[in-house]
């Protein structure tokens, strides 16, 4: 035998080995896009009927206006420039239409209810000064104006209660919440002539003086130290949210490797058993509509109503801070969303438009999110190991419709999280800069120090939601069900005795009865009660779980609580009324002595038996600031909100019928694609995703808060 062959034979080897190790890598490179399944398909009538709730478009927004500007006979000016004195458009925002009309329109044949808008307007340069609410209608083309003021608040709105326009609003320092310097000026703008306006009193390092003239004089004549502050640079310094390490190897991603699972065609969502429609409107935010699970409506409305935070200081403004946010607007303070930071990265991302503080539409893009998140956790499962051999189980992945409101420091990430289970969850999550107080004196009874002169002031965050239940039909009642312990001798042997759970009920007969006060027990299973029954024969009904760690609230002998009374109540149940669509109003912030509504009123021992009903559920979290929140506040511990829940809705878990559940048994080859569709993920998941190219448009055209 040639004594070479053993070597050609050995390289021919190691040839053919690096020739088939380059087509597997080759392989793996050139590894296919994912496939796309079909498409959800969605009844045309159900987008089209899902529009009665649409927010308006930008053409019709610009309609309004220039129906207004032609038919007030007062001159307008762009608000983005107004005067105190002047008259301008505030905000327009779309009219929903009354419940009864809408569901005439989708459930009975009724004609659809005329597109409406609601304006609102400051008329500075009247001689009676006030704010009027006009319903401006119809859409597309407006004929007539109509002015609902006086019928929603009882009287003219005084013009002091406006909320500022944002033109009212300057600073141009990172993080310049965290810079305190300890000079604060009260000013007296009672008058709109802005020459008459004038300094009432000064704050400087723990000391109170008439005027700047006076605190001048009092550091000409050293009777006053003054300890200097470094101006903070632009970039903020320790408040700067700039990575203080470079980038590293990237964070897990999701993706869908057959395309998406819902769809989203203009106001209307369709996801598995799930549809509903959404909005955005300019004060409030994220709402919605129409909610169906199987077909059938279990929620007509929720929606976020007010975002409130009550903070703590020895400094005058610390002290007297009440922030009611939708005054400024947490709709028209939605900001745009980054993809894979503030969404997953191949969410469906669309733009909101909105007009406030400005006669021109405006954009917010991809300012509103919608994915399917897989949760990396089951909705339920089993391993049985006993008589029987199997596993079963069903992978958490819920439907997540996601906007993020900037509102000053303040970023409140607001989800409504749809389950397969027939579960909803309206959740928020807390983040942004903490508001602070320059440190002094007893500051410390008041937060904590986070800087050099920086002290982050004690704040209670209070968030409150409309939910309008509809289970089973628009009458419903209200149930409590709960435990308590029974002492009985045991029949089998009466010398021993047992402690048991039994289960008790009560129906809330009253608004009275349903009003759970903040720190009150409420009972741990509170639903709404249809007039029909399940197959075991129980009422169907919708469980309210409220999750939240609220600090106290006001106490209601402040001048000002009845501004914020629905957060008394962690729940209140009352009647549904198209007179008492909101909570609270945005004139309240600025006028919380005289309330232009005051949600207490709402409660006044109504029966609620067999009524169309509103659950007003509020959820909240005591804020007491460290040095983890510098630079910013995390989100991790800072989220409450609430579940609605199935509760003898359904004869049996509706998600059994899900298409994602996993099932094989020990005689089973769970292998096979057939018998087990995880065992398909190597094959399925092995395409690439089509990842579109990162945007972000959030710093064009955008208003300074």
């Amino acid at each position: 035998m040639n004594p070479k062959l053993p070597y050609v034979l050995l390289v021919g080897a190691g040839v053919i080995i690096f020739i088939l190790s380059c087509m597997l890598l080759g392989r793996g490179r050139r590894s296919t896009s994912c496939e796309s399944q079909p498409r959800v398909v969605e009844k045309l009538g159900s987008v089209s009927q899902s529009l009665v709730f649409a927010d308006l478009t930008p053409e019709e927004m610009a309609q309004v206006v220039r129906y207004l500007q032609g038919s007030l006979g007062v001159q307008l000016v762009d608000a983005a420039r107004a005067k105190p004195s002047d008259n301008c458009i505030a905000s327009v925002d779309v009219q929903v239409p009354a419940k009864a009309e809408v569901l005439r329109f989708l459930d009975g044949g009724g004609p659809r209810p005329p597109r409406e808008a609601l304006a609102v307007l400051y008329f500075g340069s009247q001689p009676d000064p006030n704010v009027t609410e006009y319903v401006v209608g119809p859409l597309p083309t407006p004929v007539y104006h109509r002015d609902v003021t006086v019928q929603k608040y009882g009287g003219k709105v005084p013009y002091h209660r406006r909320p500022m326009l944002g033109s009212e609003y300057e600073q141009n320092v990172s993080g310049f919440f965290v810079h305190p310097v300890g000079l604060e000026v009260l000013v007296d703008h009672s008058s709109l002539d802005i020459s008459r306006w004038a300094v009432s009193r000064v704050f400087y390092n723990g000391q109170y003086y008439r005027d700047m003239v006076q605190l001048e004089s009092a550091y000409a004549q050293g009777r006053i130290s003054v300890e200097k502050v470094r101006k903070a640079p632009q970039d903020g310094d320790f408040s700067s949210m700039k990575p203080r390490a470079p980038p590293a190897a990237l964070f897990p991603l999701q993706y869908e490797p057959q395309g998406p699972r819902y769809s989203v065609r203009k106001n209307h969502v369709l996801f598995q058993a799930w549809s509903f429609a959404f909005g955005m409107s300019v004060n409030t935010g994220l709402r919605l509509f129409d909610i169906r699970h199987k077909g059938e409506r279990v929620a007509y409305e929720i929606s976020v109503q007010e975002a409130l935070s009550v903070y703590g200081s020895n400094c005058p403004g610390g002290m007297s801070t009440r922030y009611m946010d939708g005054s400024f607007g947490i709709g028209r303070y939605t900001s745009p969303l980054v993809r894979g930071v503030d969404c997953p990265y191949v969410a469906t991302y669309l733009d909101v438009h909105y007009l406030a503080h400005s006669q021109v539409p405006r954009i917010s893009k991809s300012a509103l999110c919608i994915f399917e998140q897989n949760l990396g956790s089951p909705l339920r499962r089993h391993y049985s190991n006993l008589q029987s051999l199997y596993y079963g189980g069903l992978v958490n992945s819920a439907l997540v419709v996601r906007s993020i409101a900037t509102v000053g420091n303040h970023d409140y990430v607001w989800d409504f999280i749809f389950y397969q289970n027939g579960a909803i969850e309206g959740k928020v999550q807390a983040t942004g800069y903490a508001s602070s107080s320059f440190l002094h004196g007893d500051g410390l009874r008041y937060g904590n120090r986070v800087w050099e002169h920086t002290l982050g002031t004690i704040r209670t965050h209070s968030i409150n939601y409309k939910v309008d239940l509809d289970v089973g039909g628009v009458k419903n009642s209200l149930v409590a069900h709960d435990m308590a312990f029974e002492m009985v001798r045991a029949p089998w042997s009466p010398e021993q005795q047992i402690e048991r759970p039994r289960l008790t009920k009560k129906v809330l007969d009253t608004e009275d009865q349903a009003a759970f006060r903040l720190q009150s027990k409420m009972p741990r299973y509170i639903y709404f009660a249809a007039n029909s029954k399940n197959k075991w024969g129980h009422q169907r009904g919708y469980r309210i779980q409220v999750t939240s760690f609220a600090g106290d609230h006001v106490p209601e002998a402040s001048s000002m609580e009845r501004a914020i009374s629905w957060a008394r109540y962690q729940l209140a149940v009352t009647r549904r009324k198209e007179e008492e669509p909101t909570s609270t109003s945005i004139y309240n912030q600025n006028d919380p002595w005289t309330p232009t509504v005051a949600f207490a009123n709402f409660i006044n021992n109504e029966t609620i038996t067999n009524e169309d009903l509103v659950a007003w559920i509020t959820a909240g979290f005591l804020h007491i600031p460290h040095s983890e929140d510098i630079p910013n506040t995390v989100t991790v511990g800072n989220s409450v909100g609430f579940l609605l829940r199935p509760y003898n809705y359904y004869d049996l878990d509706p998600s059994i019928y899900s298409h994602d559940g996993v099932f094989f048994t020990s005689e089973q080859d769970f292998t096979a694609c057939e018998i087990n569709p995880i065992a398909c993920l190597p094959k399925t998941a092995s395409c690439l995703p089509n990842f579109p190219p990162f945007t972000y448009d959030g710093f064009q055209n955008r208003s300074r808060l």
